[in-house]
């Protein structure tokens, strides 16, 4: 393994995690806030092991699937730690262990947090902490897939690891190009819902912190109550609206962008993603329009946000959703395992190996019936290799072993079945808020040591697709090439 160009790798991603720390700070000082020397201290602190791990000299360049695997893991691992900084050496989280937890929920766009009262904080950490979900939406690694030449042909092995979904689309030839053109649409789409959010009332600082929640599909607000604070109908359309958006593949805005709308229309994925949220949405809003609103426009509103935050795990709220009946909770819950698409930044299994399933389980019933006929999985038009429907169901099957086991673990706190589940469901598919004990008005502050880091693990095993994790968990990945 190429141990050298790991480090130096991760050298230059601490480099730019530290220039992300810069416009905090900034923000810090023009504010004359509290948290200007943790900035400094952090980003001092961040740069200087950065530049260090860059000073590594390397005998050769080859990125291979091991060290691409290693990179992104470590990556995010050491991303976390250290962008932990500011929340521990400010104050404002005094428990590292907490600062680590909410690090991670930043950069996994998890959205979970431990902090009791976020209107106290200093604007600079509230600004560090929903940016985390912005850069850890498309992906800290994509970053520097996009700027750093050294990757090389090895970068597309880790954008591969790090993409959400069974098949990492490639647009251009060079994947660097295919990173650009991905922020490219990112950056366009963040602006139009800043520019929306300031026309709805918002102040330039808070239009960009719940831009990021948004577009990272994270959740971090600046107010206790969330998007409910604001009590605008406009607002709550707007960030439904952007969250939907944000729970699509990206690469689709591309083909918008060169003009194949076809293409998206008949994108089988995309048209699933929308008919799964078009039921739910209906369902949700005629149960609470009998039962809470008795309102169609208003049922209609908070319905619509309520499924697009849980199902594109953004985790934003306008309404305590616990007063809604059974019927619309237990539809929440399953749109807590559908998730976003593939190629989003949404978080959960993903809409498109739902899909593959269901169409691989038609497939066995034909084949009961008919034992010789040949039958292809298809999506669209084209055939899914076997291969890969291995693997999505592989990857079914270990996602549902984890949280159960993990709904186990977690019930050792005695806080109930339904909130042990419901924590190991909104960590492990990136959502944040969940039901009972961590439902939407509750944060993870009460949960243990052990917990907060077992749950920590499950963020970043949601968000980097468990296989990537659990590779290096393997005695195989670490045995010496002949």
């Amino acid at each position: 393994m190429n141990h050298r160009m790991i480090f130096k790798v991760l050298g230059y991603l601490l480099l730019i995690i530290a220039l992300g720390m810069v416009t905090p700070l900034l923000i810090s000082l023009a504010h004359h806030q509290s948290d200007t020397v943790s900035f400094v201290a952090s980003i001092a602190i961040t740069a200087s092991a950065g530049f260090a791990l860059t000073r590594i000299p390397l005998k050769n360049k080859v990125l291979k699937i091991k060290e691409s695997l290693a990179i992104v893991t470590f990556g995010w691992l050491f991303s976390s730690l250290l962008g932990a900084l500011p929340f521990y050496l400010s104050g404002s989280i005094p428990s590292y262990v907490d600062a680590f937890f909410e690090t991670v929920s930043g950069f996994t766009t998890t959205g979970a947090t431990i902090i009791n009262d976020i209107e106290i904080l200093p604007m600079g950490i509230l600004f560090w902490r929903s940016f985390t979900h912005w850069v850890g939406g498309m992906g800290i690694l994509v970053v520097a897939v996009a700027i750093l030449p050294i990757m090389g042909t090895g970068g597309f092995h880790v954008f591969k690891a790090e993409s959400p979904g069974p098949i990492a689309d490639k647009i251009a030839p060079r994947i660097m190009e295919t990173a650009k053109i991905l922020y490219r649409a990112y950056i366009i789409i963040s602006l139009a819902e800043f520019a929306l959010l300031m026309l709805g009332g918002m102040s330039a600082f808070e239009a960009a912190i719940h831009t990021f929640g948004t577009l990272g599909t994270g959740g971090f607000s600046t107010r206790n109550s969330s998007i409910g604070a604001f009590g605008s109908a406009y607002i709550f359309n707007v960030i439904s609206i952007f969250m939907i958006m944000s729970g699509a593949n990206f690469s689709l805005y591309y083909s918008l962008f060169k003009g194949k709308w076809r293409d998206v229309i008949k994108n089988s994925e995309f048209r699933f993603y929308l008919g799964i949220l078009f039921v739910s949405v209906l369902a949700i809003t005629i149960d609470n329009n009998f039962h809470i609103y008795h309102n169609w426009f208003e049922s209609f509103t908070h319905s619509l946000f309520q499924a697009s935050s849980i199902m594109t795990t953004t985790g934003y709220t306008t309404f305590d959703y616990e007063k809604w009946s059974a019927f619309s909770r237990s539809v929440l819950f399953l749109l807590m395992f559908v998730g976003g698409s593939a190629g989003s930044t949404g978080g959960s299994i993903k809409v498109i190996r739902i899909l593959a399933l269901i169409k691989l389980i038609k497939r066995e019933l034909t084949k009961i019936l008919h034992p010789r006929a040949i039958v292809a999985v298809k999506l669209g038009n084209d055939p899914v290799a076997e291969s890969t429907l291995l693997n999505i169901s592989g990857f079914f099957m270990l996602y549902m072993l984890i949280f159960i086991l993990g709904s186990v673990a977690i019930s050792l706190e005695g806080i109930g079945f339904l909130g042990a589940t419901s924590a190991v469901a909104a960590t492990l598919g990136n959502i944040g808020p969940g039901f009972g004990f961590v439902g939407p008005t509750h944060t993870y502050s009460e949960f243990s040591v052990m917990s907060k880091l077992l749950l920590s693990f499950f963020m970043l095993l949601g968000r980097l697709e468990l296989f990537t994790v659990i590779a290096l968990m393997t005695p195989k990945f670490w045995r010496r090439e002949m």
